[in-house]
């Protein structure tokens, strides 16, 4: 079995090659401001999708084989960074220049290595090891790491550590992430080789080195790696353990894209909205134009005046209708806001309440050595930690929901391993409060959803079983066709149940809008959400319960 690896692909355009910086300097000395010279300004500016496309234009303006053969290694190496590695092998094969020999040799190797066609890769990697000798160590390292790749898949363990090996004296001992990469690599060598007590003391060394460096990716990679170790070994406990730090690097990596992606989109919104008004000074610079010109034809003049008049009164009002659409946006908008902030600071407050009694508690019994009450308030303490960290997903999701920003893609899902992930989730927790989860799953189901606001839907209804659960208990769920177009999944706890009044509150409620919050007063946001989610899959949740004896939570879902 093959771990996570940490590819050193090559990911940089060839800056300190001198053939391709004269080359393109004369291009653009020759063509100033033309196709060619612009096709080599987006490879340095590396903007591939525009360089692909100009490289191919540029083909027919020069004329020269030297010239063609540079823009047809610009159009290779375009290609293999937009993923077309077929189109790049065909391309990269038509060069037959020997000032190129080098950078050929490279792109090939990386080609098809990309293509998994290790036995050419490892040819191209070890041509280009001996054509270009003046290599920097950068360009020496990620060749060196693919070539000791393609012989582990190749199950050439040998030669797999000698190349990780030679890698690894290029390596800066004070690069830890390149450190932990290595112990990785070289444990994956051992594991692939059934060597555990050589291989598992790596993998835990690169992991204990990515719990002291900045690197998310690195963590999340070690720590999944732990897992699948420790599940290898029967460590059900510890490798469930592993999941969970998994899961949570995931999480943030995933926080740290989308907050990068919202910082694009308001940069975008920032050009347009400058866009925008020098759009309106031009406008108002034409208005002006107008009537000069109409002052100045006299009564012709003016009944071409009267005419423009009419056209920008109709602009501005078309202005104006849009103006009071973007408002009531913007009102909607505050609303949204007020009760996040209504949500987060009444929510909020007793749990931090309670963290922080906790941990009072906690200090005390730390005085006093009294280890069984230490323990006992490090869980509760978890369990409201977990409690809080629930409802600010709850609000991160509703948020991008509310802002058509939550992704959302309906494909056909067998119901029964999807449900089976969401209750891994809860073994443990389910094991500490001594509630028991049992299930009862047809296999055959298909649905057609979005996999991933089915799963926030379920996690909310577990969670809140759990929550309402009256010391231990037990948990059921269910699966069933309900109809021929529809499935069933049935939760049901026997918690503490919802009084009659309530439950006609929830049953009532259909979808999530600013109104409908206002009327649904004593509601949580978890299960306004669920209820968003539910109708977004063209579904239906609604609940039965018997105050004091149990609960039923039903979703119907379209079947696939």
């Amino acid at each position: 079995m093959l771990f996570l690896f940490s590819y050193s692909l090559f990911s940089q355009t060839f800056k300190k090659q001198s053939f391709l910086d004269e080359k393109g300097k004369q291009v653009c000395e020759k063509y100033t401001g033309m196709i060619p010279c612009k096709t080599y300004v987006f490879y340095e500016n590396k903007e591939y999708d525009s360089c692909y496309v100009f490289s191919e234009k540029s083909l027919s303006v020069v004329k020269d084989k030297e010239s063609k053969d540079f823009f047809l290694f610009l159009r290779s190496f375009s290609a293999y960074k937009k993923g077309l590695y077929k189109n790049a092998l065909q391309t990269v094969n038509r060069l037959n220049n020997k000032k190129l020999n080098a950078q050929k040799e490279y792109l090939l190797g990386l080609v098809h290595f990309r293509l998994k066609e290790y036995d050419n890769a490892i040819t191209n990697i070890e041509k280009w090891i001996i054509l270009d000798t003046l290599a920097s160590p950068l360009y020496k390292k990620a060749m060196l790491h693919n070539l000791a790749s393609c012989y582990l898949h190749k199950k050439n363990y040998k030669k797999a550590k000698y190349f990780f090996d030679e890698k690894f004296k290029l390596l800066n001992s004070s690069d830890t992430s390149s450190v932990i990469k290595f112990k990785t690599d070289i444990a994956n060598v051992y594991y692939n080789q059934y060597l555990d007590d050589k291989a598992i003391p790596l993998f835990k060394e690169a992991y204990d080195l990515s719990k002291v460096f900045s690197d998310l990716e690195l963590k999340q990679n070690t720590a999944k790696n732990m897992a699948v170790v420790e599940k290898n070994r029967k460590q059900f406990k510890e490798s469930v353990d592993y999941y969970i730090e998994y899961g949570k690097w995931k999480d943030s990596i995933w926080s740290r894209d989308r907050i990068w992606q919202l910082t694009e989109k308001d940069k975008k919104i920032a050009v347009a909205q400058k866009q925008q008004e020098i759009a309106v000074q031009d406008e108002q610079i034409k208005r002006q134009r107008v009537v000069q010109k109409g002052l100045i034809l006299g009564a012709s003049g003016l009944l071409v005046f009267l005419g423009g008049l009419t056209f920008f009164y109709r602009k501005l009002k078309s202005k104006n209708k849009l103006i009071n659409e973007q408002k009531e946006a913007l009102n909607t908008a505050n609303k949204t806001k007020d009760y996040l902030f209504s949500v987060v600071s009444h929510d909020l407050r007793s749990p931090i309440n309670s963290i922080k009694r906790q941990h009072q508690k906690l200090a005390k019994h730390i005085a006093n050595n009294d280890l069984p009450a230490i323990k006992e308030a490090t869980k509760s303490a978890i369990a409201v930690t977990e409690s809080t960290s629930h409802l600010l997903n709850n609000v991160l999701h509703w948020s991008l929901e509310q802002s058509n920003m939550l992704s959302f893609s309906e494909e056909k899902h067998a119901l029964q391993p999807v449900i089976e992930q969401v209750l891994f989730d809860y073994e443990n927790l389910a094991e500490a409060k001594n509630i028991s989860i049992s299930t009862n799953l047809e296999s055959d189901i298909v649905v057609l959803v979005d996999k991933e606001s089915l799963k926030i839907v379920i996690r909310n209804l577990i969670d809140n079983s759990i929550k309402y659960m009256d010391g231990s208990g037990s948990i059921s769920v269910k699966t069933e066709k309900h109809s021929e177009t529809q499935a069933r999944i049935k939760i049901k706890d026997s918690g503490i149940g919802i009084p009659e009044e309530k439950l006609q509150k929830i049953n009532a409620l259909k979808d999530l809008s600013i109104d409908k919050i206002n009327r649904s007063k004593g509601i949580g946001l978890g299960l306004l959400l669920c209820q968003t989610l539910i109708k977004k899959n063209n579904g239906a949740l609604f609940f039965e319960s018997q105050e004091g004896v149990s609960t039923t939570a039903i979703i119907l879902l379209p079947l696939a």
